[in-house]
């Protein structure tokens, strides 16, 4: 291929990647469910898009390096000791249950149906357990499931990934062992690659661990030492064992995120970032290699797969993994039917496919395009069913918005407590012991210690917060985490306004909307309610107290809309306005 072919082709896959991430995200689906047609087309109509032609050998390299900075980073994300609480024992059941019966049964079936040998079978099997927080979490988002759900079924997909990753590496391994001339031959390659795997993820921990105690770079630095270090130890395992980097990368996140004495500053956005543009570029190409005709002789075997996985496998799992839970009948079934299959699955079958067809594996060139179908299958099954399913079986959230109010001062109390009395779910969290306290006795529903924290990724998912509303008295900490927090929160993260004569650091500086207006700051709110003014709630159409201050307007459904400097909600009839009433004055409804 000439310069010019690669460029357009390079071109071309980046473009199709992010616009079709774009639309889904304009859509409200899965990426999944734009990505994977629009790369299989671009793949077949357009010959600059193929990455066999634009890249040759270097494509499965690449691939293989790009799912390892995905494990590091699902490894990274994941807490081990916030795992506790929330239907532990119904997740865990799920990953050493769930995922070695996935395994098994879907193997079981894919050698009749699929014509597979026993070693590419299992090895589809593996690659078919993972689901994933990429692809899980944009559904969710859609359905809004009640919490005890939501907590279920994000910890699965969140866990599933580094361990459906390190079951893929060491199936892949062990079969590719299978193909040595002896079987002592073989139970060694297999132990000197897990070994190398392992090994690799223990050296690159020690690495990070001394970088950071010894050098102390930046965040900014910091983050791609992290990148650099990540790649560089698995393609490194990648030299002495295939595809060991892979199960080095899963260990290293894993060690970073929960070992203490590693403290790795880290820039999420960037990561997130990089980790959505890998997605983009991963499931755009890969699907790009599956041609039309590598589907002819798989695609119906390959969709009764996907039939058995869903309504067979997935539902029996559940029953398993809830079994003498207190989860509810209708709880239990919506487990059972939600298992979208996700990047991880579609990378690491990329990247296995090419060395067992190099080792003869009967059936191996079919495990990519099998498995393209099951994520196209699942994914938009899940897609188009996962509401219906959810309002049928009555696990759906209200459509309620949950807003966090983050303070514990008097008047931050009496907002939680107003907007509760609407029907609104109120969440409140405070960093003081003493406010949280008063937050309990208020009867007002506590945070988490580490919500805020965990705001821009799955603490503020796992709850369901709706929106973010700093009103602590310190000004800089509110308009630091409002910048922190901004576009990690489904809906708006807003800020009080600090007082006109504040000589903070942070808040005179710093842009973005600010709540209630220029005259109702923090300060004036706070003396406002010492000197007996109370926050109230009217119906819209009623009267409505002299001289009160818009704060609020909770629309029909309880969704709830801010005033702001830039926006003042019309009140509509049916609404209900929450208002800053002076003294004297006190809740009418």
């Amino acid at each position: 291929m000439t310069t010019d072919d690669v460029l357009i082709g390079v071109g071309l896959i980046l473009v199709l990647a992010v616009g079709s991430q774009l639309l889904a995200s304009v859509l409200r689906i899965p990426s999944l469910i734009v990505m994977l047609p629009v790369g299989f087309a671009a793949g077949a109509l357009i010959d600059d898009v193929n990455p066999d032609r634009l890249l040759g050998a270097a494509f499965s390299p690449l691939v293989s390096l790009g799912v390892a900075v995905i494990l590091y980073d699902a490894g990274l994300g994941l807490d081990l000791s916030m795992f506790k609480g929330h239907n532990r024992r119904v997740v865990r059941r799920l990953i050493w249950l769930g995922v070695p019966l996935t395994c098994l049964l879907g193997a079981a079936l894919a050698v009749p149906l699929l014509g597979m040998s026993h070693q590419a079978a299992i090895t589809l099997g593996a690659v078919l357990v993972v689901s994933g927080p990429t692809v899980v979490g944009p559904l969710l988002g859609i359905v809004r499931p009640k919490d005890r759900l939501r907590h279920i079924l994000v910890w699965e997909g969140s866990l599933i990934d580094p361990v459906g990753g390190i079951l893929g590496a060491l199936v892949f391994h062990a079969v590719d062992a299978s193909t040595e001339p002896t079987a002592t031959r073989g139970i060694a390659y297999f132990a000197a690659s897990v070994g190398t795997g392992v090994a690799g993820g223990v050296i690159g921990a020690v690495v990070l661990w001394a970088l950071f105690r010894v050098v102390r770079p930046g965040e900014v630095l910091g983050t791609t030492a992290q990148l650099a270090a990540v790649i560089g130890v698995a393609a490194g395992c990648d030299v002495l064992r295939d595809d060991s980097g892979l199960i080095a990368a899963v260990l290293m996140g894993l060690s970073v995120a929960n070992i203490s004495r590693i403290d790795v500053p880290v820039r999420r956005q960037f990561f997130e970032t990089l980790v959505s543009l890998i997605i983009g570029l991963l499931f755009t190409s890969i699907s790009a290699t599956v041609t039309p005709a590598s589907l002819r002789h798989v695609g119906l075997p390959a969709l009764g797969l996907a039939a058995f996985l869903v309504v067979v496998v997935r539902p029996l799992v559940a029953a398993i993994c809830t079994f003498g839970t207190d989860l509810t009948r209708g709880e239990r079934c919506f487990v059972g039917w939600m298992a979208p299959r996700g990047i991880v699955a579609a990378a690491t079958a990329s990247t296995f496919t090419t060395a067992l067809v190099a080792n003869h594996v009967g059936g191996a060139a079919k495990i990519l395009p099998a498995t393209f179908v099951v994520i196209v299958a699942t994914v938009t099954l899940y897609g188009l069913t996962a509401e219906p399913v959810a309002r049928l079986l009555r696990v759906k959230r209200p459509s309620r918005s949950r807003p966090l109010l983050v303070g514990g001062h008097p008047w931050v109390l009496d907002l939680g407590a107003t907007l509760r009395s609407t029907g609104m779910e109120v969440l409140m969290w405070a960093g003081h012991d003493r406010e949280r306290d008063h937050i309990r006795l208020a009867g007002l529903e506590l945070a988490p210690g580490g919500m805020l924290a965990n705001a821009t990724g799955e603490g503020a998912e796992l709850e369901g917060v709706t929106g973010v509303f700093l009103l602590t008295d310190q000004d800089d900490f509110n308009a630091l985490a409002t910048s922190v927090l901004r576009g990690g929160v489904e809906g708006p993260v807003l800020r009080v306004g600090a007082a006109k004569s504040s000589h903070g650091v942070v808040a005179p500086y710093l842009g973005g909307e600010i709540l209630f207006g220029p005259d109702l700051t923090g300060p004036a709110l706070a003396r406002s309610h010492r000197e007996g003014g109370s926050i109230v709630a009217v119906p819209a159409d009623g009267p409505v107290p002299t001289g009160s201050s818009l704060l609020f307007v909770v629309r029909h459904g309880h969704r709830l809309e801010p005033v702001t400097e830039a926006n003042t909600p019309t009140p509509e009839p049916g609404d209900t306005l929450v208002l800053l009433a002076p003294g004297g004055d006190r809740p009418v409804s």
